[in-house]
């Protein structure tokens, strides 16, 4: 069995930013969470998982032009964005943000008393790309299969969710050989290229023709992305 190069990103010892009302895990290295071990996987530049407080927002920026995604996973959230766009996501609905460099975007919890759970993905962009915003719907009664929620023909980058039952098995076939994969599971848990993976772990994979994995759990879910390396 062909061995391919790959590197977990644990849950348990990801960064972390934490304030009152506001808390961050990091998958790799972002703001003072800094470790050599933690270094981006090719565009991929963040991948967050934050939980915001009742009636607070988070304002962020991007230095170089980057394709933003939020997909809330607990409760809806409040969108805006430095391009006048303003949009309420429920759970389910990914936000795309094709942002030109120095522009800001905000997250805001709308509710009075409940916390947010969300994931904030950054994914860079070699050339200058126009502003847009745009959004896409993740069905998820469909099961054990992978959906396509993002692509950029531009950057050949593509973006896939998951959700599956205990013991259903599934393959992803690489679409460019110079690029690297990265997953991440959601919720449950998964063999992924014999990797047991659990909730809101990471694997970067490089040098793959194709990858096998296998839910191990009932509604598990998870994020395949396929990027530049």
């Amino acid at each position: 069995m062909t061995q391919n190069e790959a590197k977990i990103f644990l849950s348990a010892q990801r960064g972390k930013t934490e304030l009152s009302w506001f808390r961050s895990f990091h998958s790799f290295n972002f703001g003072s969470f800094q470790d050599p071990n933690k270094e981006h996987i090719g565009k991929l530049r963040v991948l967050n998982d934050n939980t915001l407080a009742a009636g607070c927002g988070m304002k962020m920026q991007v230095e170089k032009p980057t394709e933003v995604l939020i997909l809330p996973l607990v409760g809806g959230i409040e969108f805006k964005n430095s391009v006048g766009y303003h949009d309420f996501l429920e759970a389910g609905k990914l936000q795309i943000f094709s942002a030109e460099a120095e522009k800001e975007y905000e997250v805001l919890n709308p509710y009075e008393s409940e916390l947010i759970n969300y994931l904030e993905i950054w994914i860079e962009q070699e050339n200058a790309i126009v502003a847009s915003t745009t959004s896409a719907t993740i069905d998820l009664e469909k099961q054990n299969e992978l959906l396509l929620i993002f692509s950029s023909v531009q950057q050949n980058a593509f973006g896939y969710f998951g959700k599956y039952d205990s013991r259903e098995e599934g393959i992803y076939q690489i679409k460019n050989a110079c690029n690297c994969l990265y997953v991440f599971v959601i919720e449950g848990a998964f063999e992924v290229d014999n990797k047991l993976m659990e909730a809101r772990d990471g694997l970067a994979i490089w040098n793959a023709e194709e990858i096998e994995f296998e839910a191990l759990s009932n509604d598990a879910m998870l994020l395949i992305f396929e990027i530049p390396a």
